[in-house]
């Protein structure tokens, strides 16, 4: 059993940064795939970011290339989410999830932590 917990997200004007936290439960976090992904009032949740095991491997989305960056420390058991340039259209609740595979594929992810609000807004 994994638990995870996102923490970080807020309101911010435009324009600025954030960064989400997402911390795990359990000695086998070091040998999972951590994906961060969204849900915006309204639509389906998607992909945003992953990171393999030992952040040899990450993946984004085409809407948050070059604005965000994915990392983690396993020493920690926490993965970040670094976003810049925030739109609004980055509005949404923020999950993160475990896989053992490095996949945009929701259903490949097996445990999902609560998420956390991002809201962009001037």
């Amino acid at each position: 059993q994994v638990q995870l917990v996102e923490s970080g997200g807020a309101l911010v004007q435009p324009g600025g940064s954030l960064r989400l936290s997402c911390v795990t439960s359990g000695s086998t976090f070091s040998h999972l795939t951590v994906g961060w992904f969204r849900q915006a009032p309204g639509k389906e949740r998607e992909f945003v970011a992953a990171i393999s095991r030992i952040a040899t491997y990450t993946r984004y989305a085409d809407s948050v290339k070059e604005r965000f960056t994915i990392s983690r420390d396993n020493a920690k058991n926490t993965v970040y989410l670094q976003m810049a340039r925030l739109k609004p259209e980055d509005t949404a609740r923020y999950y993160c999830a475990v896989s053992t595979t490095l996949s945009e594929a929701e259903i490949l992810y097996s445990y999902w932590g609560q998420g956390t609000q991002v809201t962009v807004s001037s």
